[in-house]
């Protein structure tokens, strides 16, 4: 099988989860979940999906296999995965998320929780480990077509109660926000939550096939579509999210995509954190603009949550965690004036869309100005698609392999003054720029960022960091 887990959860070819590999982790999932206490034969297991075309068959067959194991399968339908692993949280339920995030539709992937929240890397080698366990057993490979109890609506509820006391009732009124909708299946919680707090919203682009959004490394195409509508109309603002809804994407009023790890800073400081978990992709200028502890990860989810659970293990308080991609992570309760905001310790994108525009309209500015009040350094991001993952992991032990085959490959670019292993290959060049090489975790992608102290450096480093890698030959 080439199915295998990412940054977060198991990804693969939809054709090859599809059928007995999803029916077979399911299995391993919830026996995972017997074997260490976690559940109880007869207990909840939630399900819910993203709007690409497999996602309804692989629902079915886990839903089936759930059943198969003595546990009850309830159908929470196509929601957030946010909102998903909230009500799981809530109710003291496993969950698991048919979706392939950001990644083409002919790709799909499984998401799993625990009751207590997202499964971590031991859970993963666990998961695996039964997987390959059950290979040749025809039950665990059964594929099946199930449904449960429809809880679709309790758990959109939940989620749209737990954002009700985040901002004023009128923070936004008298702002023009525009949604782009796509096939994001946190499109209609959307608007619903933007207009409780009196924004004028105008739905976009809404599309009944699937549509890939990335929110790090926004495609040019939908650059230029973002732009369009920002010249049409006087937008304060255009919202969207990738195909889950847990990463945010926040646009400003001339149609350029903010950061994630800007949408992070943002948020940490509307929520007065006091501690930072975020990859060492994300903006190297975070701990000087934000004056909170830092704490540096590995790319993924799971990293970023056990370095937060390991801050809050410590005593911490106020701890939480944003991806380069924007999606924010709470391990801290975190105090309201109205309430209090609850843990949630997996990927969200309606805290940063909040976080940003109520900031904003309080400081009476510009998304554009919010963004230049936090003076970090200019940071891009962009992918080669279709970059063979052995061809990616060549490149990666041809460049840590010396010294002399680093400076060669750089040659036309910079020469290294060091280097950081965290996660993939990042370069500080002699001249202060930053340039990053990662394979993607789950695609057959080659990420490439940069940091420089302008946009047109910036700009230049990242086209000369893409074409390195493209011309690059085993």
């Amino acid at each position: 099988m080439a199915v295998k887990f990412g940054t977060s959860g198991l990804r693969g070819l939809s054709s090859e989860l599809v059928g007995r590999v999803s029916a077979l982790y399911v299995t391993a999932f919830v026996k995972m979940l017997e074997e260490r206490q976690l559940a109880a034969k007869g207990a909840k297991v939630l399900v819910g999906q993203d709007f690409r075309p497999s996602s309804p068959d692989i629902a079915a067959t886990a839903m089936a296999a759930i059943l198969r194991a003595g546990f009850q399968p309830v159908d929470c339908g196509t929601l957030p995965t946010p909102a998903l692993a909230l009500y799981g949280q809530t109710i003291g339920a496993a969950s698991i998320m048919i979706t392939g995030s950001h990644i083409p539709a002919d790709r799909n992937g499984i998401k799993f929780y625990r009751p207590d929240g997202e499964i971590d890397k031991e859970d993963e080698a666990i998961l695996t480990a039964l997987a390959d366990r059950l290979a040749d057993d025809a039950d665990a490979n059964r594929v099946e077509a199930a449904g449960g109890p429809d809880e679709s609506e309790a758990a959109q509820r939940l989620f749209l109660e737990r954002y009700r006391n985040l901002l004023p009732d009128t923070a936004l009124k008298g702002l023009r926000v525009g949604v782009y909708q796509h096939s994001s299946v946190g499109r209609d919680l959307l608007v619903t939550i933007l207009e409780g707090f009196g924004a004028e919203v105008v739905a976009l682009g809404r599309s009944e096939s699937f549509i890939p959004v990335d929110t790090e490394a926004v495609s040019e195409e939908t650059r230029q579509m973002l732009a369009s509508w920002a010249k049409a109309e006087p937008f304060f603002a255009i919202v969207s999210t990738d195909g889950d809804a847990d990463r945010p994407l926040v646009v400003d009023e001339a149609g350029e995509p903010l950061r994630g790890d800007l949408l992070g800073l943002i948020t940490a400081r509307f929520l007065n954190a006091e501690v930072i978990a975020t990859p060492v992709t994300s903006n190297s200028g975070i701990e000087v603009a934000s004056g909170m502890e830092v704490i540096r990860t590995r790319v993924g989810s799971p990293y970023v949550i056990a370095a937060m659970q390991a801050a809050r293990d410590a005593g911490k308080r106020g701890v939480m965690g944003f991806e380069a991609n924007g999606g924010v992570m709470l391990a801290s309760d975190f105090p309201l004036e109205n309430g209090l905001l609850g843990a949630l310790p997996t990927r969200d994108c309606v805290l940063p869309i909040l976080a940003a525009l109520g900031s904003a309209a309080a400081a009476k500015t510009s998304l554009s100005g919010l963004a230049a009040r936090h003076a970090l350094p200019i940071a891009l991001s962009d992918r080669l698609e279709n970059y063979a993952q052995n061809r990616s992991s060549s490149l990666m032990s041809h460049l840590t392999g010396s010294e002399d085959n680093l400076k060669a490959f750089l040659a036309p670019i910079g020469t290294p003054a060091s280097t950081s292993l965290i996660d993939g290959l990042r370069i500080t060049l002699a001249d202060a720029r930053v340039i990053h090489f990662r394979p993607s975790g789950n695609a057959p992608e080659m990420r490439c960022y940069v940091e420089a102290a302008d946009e047109a450096s910036a700009t230049s480093l990242l086209a000369q960091g893409l074409a390195a890698l493209g011309n690059w030959q085993r």
